[in-house]
């Protein structure tokens, strides 16, 4: 990479980590294009080499920070020492990524406001940066992963990053219905279900 090649990225860099720190104190809605620039020590033109608006600068975002949750869990699945049943490894991701945004509730709130499954298409089909882990990589370790004669697969997982997105914010944030630790079990009964009959519909 030359040095031309070096600053752009840089620049890239510095937006997206001034952005990210923003959109996580001040909301997206109170955060302007200005505002990011100027933290960032950038010009306003330049930002505009990189994104179309703030909110492509978000979807970015959700997009990098989600696949950096998934890679964690990716990596503590590959260094863990037991002989996992698909259900059981995508379980272990699920309670790996829960484990994380629990204990990052800015990084929770941005995310969980955003992350569905429209996002997790588009980090798929998104051309990804230089040194950047690209949702595809994930998406396709998964499926590579199932069972054979699993029906649907796709189907199978829109429908479990639609459930895990949707119920845990509440239940990590403000217990409701109740704790992320009491709601697990329900979770997971219900993700072993969603498996099973992907699994059980083309036996």
């Amino acid at each position: 990479m030359g040095k031309l090649d070096i600053n752009k990225k840089a620049k890239e860099e510095s937006l997206l980590a001034t952005a990210y720190k923003l959109f996580t104190t001040k909301g997206i809605s109170k955060t302007s294009v200005s505002d990011i620039t100027t933290d960032a020590g950038v010009a306003k033109g330049t930002f505009y080499l990189y994104f179309k608006d703030k909110y492509d600068l978000k979807d970015r975002l959700v997009a990098h920070q989600s696949s950096k949750i998934f890679r964690g869990a990716l990596d503590d699945l590959a260094a863990c020492d037991k002989e996992l049943s698909f259900n059981e490894k995508i379980i272990f991701i699920i309670d790996d990524i829960l484990t994380q945004l629990k204990s990052n509730r800015p990084l929770l709130i941005f995310i969980s406001k955003n992350l569905s499954w429209g996002i997790f298409k588009h980090a798929i089909n998104s051309p990804k940066s230089d040194g950047e882990l690209g949702f595809r990589t994930i998406y396709e370790d998964m499926i590579k992963d199932a069972p054979d004669g699993i029906d649907a697969p796709e189907i199978m997982l829109f429908t479990i990053v639609e459930l895990v997105s949707s119920t845990c914010y509440s239940s990590i944030l403000y217990s409701e219905p109740v704790g992320i630790d009491e709601f697990k079990p329900y979770l997971y009964k219900c993700v072993n279900d969603i498996i099973d009959r992907h699994i059980g519909s083309v036996q």
